[in-house]
């Protein structure tokens, strides 16, 4: 059993959000046409407080994509995104949620971030979306969206370490930083994890 994970497609992220990723929109109409060749899509969406303390504008003086030290882990700040509520937080009304069974949301701990669907970035909580995979009996998972280099990146390595058999679709992703995707491609690679492309999927059924 393979799931597809569609990983925070949401407008903040998309040109003209807030934390817009190059070419965010591209990764839509892919991953409106990878969900008919999966037994389970999931779906991701960052869902921060407003008093989120990943965003630079809740720390005085500091500016957008300066790095702290957060209880212990680097965070990188962030301009105010997809806060609870708001618009820029939903999915992004293009993407086809038909056949989206389950969303997890991530983010919502006002003191540490999450990029990975499966835990915070201290690995002290999880989402509970491992167990639900397994509960459904998947043992692969497809891993798309937003952010290639972060969001999807570590996504991918933690359902790597879960014991899932792990696929990214590059084509299905874009990144914020080409250097950095390119980082964590060759990391997932060393890990056991597998780069694919979406015709490796859609040529398939």
């Amino acid at each position: 059993m393979k799931a597809l994970l569609l990983i925070d497609i949401q407008p903040d992220f998309l040109p003209g959000g807030s934390l817009a990723v190059p070419e965010g929109d591209a990764v839509i109409p892919l991953a409106n046409a990878l969900q008919p060749h999966f037994e389970l899509v999931v779906a991701t969406q960052d869902w921060h407080p407003a008093s989120h303390k990943s965003f630079a504008a809740n720390h005085a003086g500091r500016q957008p994509f300066e790095q702290i030290d957060l209880h212990g882990l680097p965070q990188v700040l962030w301009p105010v995104h997809c806060v609870q509520g708001t618009a820029g937080a939903a999915l992004a009304p293009a993407v086809d949620t038909n056949q989206v069974e389950a969303i997890f949301r991530k983010g919502t701990d006002p003191e540490i971030d999450s990029y990975s669907g499966f835990f915070d970035n201290g690995h002290r909580k999880a989402t509970g979306l491992a167990d639900y995979l397994r509960g459904k009996g998947i043992r692969q998972v497809y891993v798309a969206g937003l952010a290639a280099d972060y969001c999807v990146y570590f996504t991918a390595k933690d359902a790597l370490q879960e014991g899932f058999e792990t696929f990214l679709i590059e084509d299905a992703t874009r990144p914020i930083s080409a250097e950095g995707f390119a980082r964590a491609k060759a990391e997932l690679l060393q890990l056991g994890g597998h780069i694919i492309q979406s015709q490796d999927v859609l040529g398939s059924r």
